[in-house]
């Protein structure tokens, strides 16, 4: 059995494009809160967990709902298409009411973009999920895991553009001091992004005659299934399974709390703590995902010979550290520093090592049929954390200091690792190859 890449690498456009909307929403959207609208941290904080609020209903809700779905286009691509080209209007608005409430400020203003962006959030949810759940509709149980590093890796890209991108059109020398900065045309070259990513998916990947297949093939390896039919056709859980699907959640959202607590507040923090802008933010942030690039395939690799929960384990593990170090660089240091980019290349590798992983064990404990089902709880996971996060930390920099931030994240990594450890199922795995053969699974 053979994992194909080039199929995979073009199910992650799909991932490609909502990645690089997310790296853009993290970085920018907390700068336009505070610092056109000037809200405080609490307020802007709970503004940027709102995506993470509605997610906890929209993620399971289309999940499920595209697991019910059948058209000729598929479960999933519907859902792909349409949040997408709702996405893509309503974003572009959003720096259009940006730059006029900079100009003329007015609360009418105010409220309309509060609203915009509360409809691009919804439409964002909308194909969130099915997007995800395309790779283990079309990817064999025992592959999900090198599949979910490809996958990572197109996300990788999405953001790495976005960093890029925004490093070079908005470098400190050129923001700084200025009252406003327009973000219209970073908006513009994320949609365009978001927008060729989906053609390219649509025109390549037929997903019904690629779910047909791999449903087949899992009907002809029953061993791969760790849930039990109850004779009537819904799923059920074994109790242990159950326990550790749970502690497997509790794990992604511990862990999303530290990572996201960092990445929804980092452009800010530099600002604070170095006085560096969103181009010495940004580029952090780009080696932390080159970082994580590089770590994808290897990772995928490592976990098919020692184990999903273990990689995850040692990604955790170098994640703290990583935080621990972010602090003590930061708070000594008045900016950006060579040192500083070999911890986020860390950082980028220990999440590397977890994201690759964590999703795939979650999967894994679920039927064919509720795929989509089980990816919304990943998701609900992860995004109850970030609605915790960014009003938590928020909060915790206002009242304490901006310096709590990376010991904030390091204590909610550790706490991940503690339930990590109860978790005992979903991690399946692959006979290693050795030598050249550990090369053929990235042929085409």
């Amino acid at each position: 059995m053979k994992l194909n890449n080039k199929r995979t690498i073009l199910v992650g456009l799909a991932f490609l494009s909502i990645s690089a909307f997310w790296q853009m929403y993290d970085s920018v959207m907390n700068l336009i809160l505070t610092g056109t609208f000037h809200l405080n941290e609490t307020l802007s904080g709970a503004i940027m967990a709102a995506d993470n609020i509605l997610a906890l209903f929209l993620l399971p809700l289309f999940g499920s709902l595209s697991d019910r779905t059948s058209t000729r286009i598929g479960k999933r691509t519907p859902y792909i298409i349409a949040g997408t080209a709702f996405a893509v209007i309503l974003m572009n608005i959003l720096p259009f009411l940006d730059n006029s409430y900079a100009a003329e400020p007015s609360l009418f203003k105010l409220v309309s973009f509060i609203i915009v962006l509360g409809l691009l959030l919804v439409a964002m949810g909308v194909y969130r999920s099915p997007a995800v759940a395309l790779m283990p509709d079309v990817t064999p149980k025992p592959l999900r895991s090198k599949a979910n590093a490809i996958i990572n890796l197109m996300g990788a890209v999405g953001g790495i553009i976005y960093l890029a991108v925004s490093a070079v059109m908005y470098p400190t020398e050129k923001v700084a001091g200025l009252d406003h900065v327009n973000y219209q045309p970073l908006f513009l070259t994320v949609s365009a992004i978001m927008v060729a990513a989906i053609v390219i998916l649509l025109l390549t990947i037929r997903e019904p005659k690629l779910a047909a297949e791999n449903q087949a093939l899992e009907r002809r390896h029953p061993e791969w299934d760790l849930a039990q039919d109850d004779g009537s056709g819904h799923e059920v859980l074994p109790a242990p399974v159950k326990r550790s699907l749970g502690f497997l959640l509790a794990s992604i959202a511990l862990w999303f709390i530290a990572y996201n607590g960092v990445t929804t507040w980092f452009s800010r923090y530099v600002a604070e703590v170095m006085g560096e802008a969103l181009g010495g933010a940004s580029t952090c942030l780009l080696v932390a995902t080159a970082g994580a690039i590089v770590s994808y395939i290897p990772i995928g690799v490592i976990a098919s010979k020692i184990g999903r929960k273990r990689t995850i384990m040692g990604g955790i593990i170098l994640l703290a550290v990583c935080f621990l170090l972010g602090f003590v660089l930061t708070t000594h240091y008045r900016s950006i520093q060579p040192i500083m980019f070999a911890v986020f290349a860390l950082v980028g590798l220990a999440w590397a090592a977890i994201n690759v992983n964590s999703l795939p064990m979650v999967v894994e404990m679920c039927k064919g049929s509720d795929i989509g089902k089980f990816t919304g709880y990943y998701y609900t996971a992860s995004m109850a954390a970030q609605v915790v996060t960014p009003i938590l930390a928020g909060t915790l920099m206002r009242v304490i200091d901006y310096q709590v931030l990376f010991p904030y994240a390091a204590v909610f990594a550790a706490l991940s690792f503690v339930t990590m450890i109860f978790v005992r199922h979903g991690d399946a795995k692959v006979a290693a190859k050795k030598g050249l053969e550990a090369f053929e699974d990235l042929d085409d």
